[in-house]
């Protein structure tokens, strides 16, 4: 049974009928899970600004500095739907706890690393701890929702979040990286930690099992350590990773000499993945639940198209910045916030908008916008005004909070229940797909041409997603019609 102070229900009631309408997460509950989800793209943001000085530090090129960029996004892509499944199997209040002392733990050592490839081990354990907040947060408040109707408001509090953390991450790690140095970087991870697991075991509700779901009420060590790799499924995680590691190698070869050989691997990779999690009875990565539910199938699509998009203006634009127009690296971060702030302010409505008409809207006005802003793109040359370079930017910003807390909505209401922690750590994979898939655009930034084929290529994308954002709620709705 829950506790009162544990989650807080606010109930509307049908004055007629004095039936419960909706259900939402009580503020408390909410901001433990915020304070979690934060760190994510917190980490993958602030890190940028300290790149040279780690490279000053270590003795090693930038190309290699950034594989703490590239090795943080890549472990994110694994850990989301691996963190998903164990917060479904282990408990989700259990796991996110955990994810939050390994983020910690791993931060607090960092300043100690004897050379540079413990530092990328450390950020990869940042990314497996960071990965775990927003499944399992989903899940605790997926679990206290019978009607399984998308409580927007929450979505778009930890829509609203994310976006601040990105925005926010650069200025704050600038500011650290200045004045205490680079290890400052991961130390402020401690003190956010050590509150996060202050208020997620204050005001998050218990798991209802006492141990794993699939074992005895008291299960010892060693049958624990043979579960959690039993339903890890190594061979997936293997053949993940191969795959997505063998895709990011060949597209960021595209700039100096493609890799062909590379080429074959990834699809190769997906080919036995599919074959192998389809006989698991616990597979990494949920192929059947993804068969049975081709909307869902169509969520994840759409959300790694969004993100091709964001991260390839978001990397992109820097460069055409400081490259064409001579702008320093602190003025060109200035000039992007405006992409990060419209999304903030989209997003409350885009909340009031899903609450009142479902999903659907909300994806078509952000894809058409997107277009509309993917097409400005053509205007930019070396002579383009800030004043147009801002606006611009605040346009391309509005489809962050349109198409993310949509998107956020349509799994909320595609995903079973019993599944949403795979099912939204899964989700999440997909935007780190569609960051690695926008690397392969950024060997073309460097003059206003190659910022105008990243337009045009965009603008296919976008126009994509439009399209797509109907057949798959026909679906939906004929599905519930059943």
């Amino acid at each position: 049974m829950m506790h009162k102070k544990e989650i807080e229900l606010a109930v509307e009631t049908d004055a007629t009928r004095g039936t419960p309408l909706t259900q939402r997460p009580g503020k408390r509950l909410v901001s433990a899970v915020l304070a979690g989800t934060l760190l994510n793209p917190l980490n993958s943001s602030m890190i940028t600004v300290a790149l040279i000085l780690i490279q000053t530090n270590f003795r090693i090129s930038v190309t290699t500095a950034s594989l703490l960029l590239s090795g943080f996004a890549l472990a994110a892509a694994i850990a989301q739907p691996l963190m998903g499944r164990f917060s479904d199997l282990f408990g989700p209040r259990r796991v996110f706890c955990t994810g939050l002392l390994m983020v910690g733990i791993a931060s607090a050592f960092a300043p100690f690393v004897p050379a540079f490839g413990w530092l990328i081990a450390i950020r990869m354990v940042q990314a497996l701890g960071t990965s775990a907040a927003y499944p399992a947060g989903l899940a605790i408040i997926r679990a206290g929702d019978p009607q399984g109707k998308a409580p927007a408001g929450t979505l778009g509090a930890i829509s609203i979040t994310s976006s601040v953390s990105v925005a926010l991450g650069p200025v704050l790690g600038g500011f650290l990286a200045r004045l205490l140095g680079w290890p400052a970087i991961f130390l402020v991870n401690v003190p956010l930690t050590i509150v996060g697991l202050i208020l997620a075991l204050r005001w998050l509700p218990a798991d209802s099992t006492p141990g794993l779901a699939t074992l005895e009420d008291s299960p010892s060590r060693l049958s624990v350590a043979q579960a959690a790799v039993r339903m890890a499924d190594v061979p997936g995680i293997v053949l993940f990773s191969g795959m997505l590691a063998s895709l990011l190698a060949f597209l960021l070869s595209l700039a100096s000499g493609p890799l062909w050989l590379l080429l074959p691997v990834a699809p190769l990779a997906a080919v036995l993945l599919v074959l192998r999690e389809r006989g698991v009875a616990e597979p990494f990565l949920n192929v059947r639940m993804l068969a049975a539910n081709r909307p869902l199938i169509g969520v994840y699509a759409q959300f790694a198209g969004v993100n091709i998009v964001f991260y390839a203006v978001f990397f992109s634009m820097p460069l055409w910045l400081e490259q064409v127009r001579g702008f320093d690296s602190g003025m060109a971060g200035l000039l992007l916030l405006p992409i990060s702030g419209m999304g903030v302010l989209a997003t409350p409505i885009a909340a009031r908008l899903i609450s009142k008409s479902g999903p659907r809207p909300a994806l078509i006005i952000g894809s058409f916008t997107l277009i509309v802003g993917s097409l400005l793109l053509l205007v930019f040359n070396a002579a383009t005004p800030v004043i147009v370079i801002l606006a611009i930017g605040a346009i391309l910003g509005i489809p962050n909070g349109f198409n993310n807390l949509g998107l956020q909505a349509a799994l909320y209401e595609h995903a079973p229940a019993r599944q949403m922690g795979a099912a939204s750590g899964q989700f999440q994979t997909f935007r780190y797909v569609g960051a690695i898939l926008a690397t392969s655009l950024l060997g073309t930034t460097i003059t206003s041409d190659g910022l105008h084929i990243i337009a045009t290529i965009l603008t296919i994308i976008s126009v994509l997603l439009l399209l797509a954002s109907f057949p798959i709620y026909r679906l939906r709705h004929v599905r519930k019609g059943e």
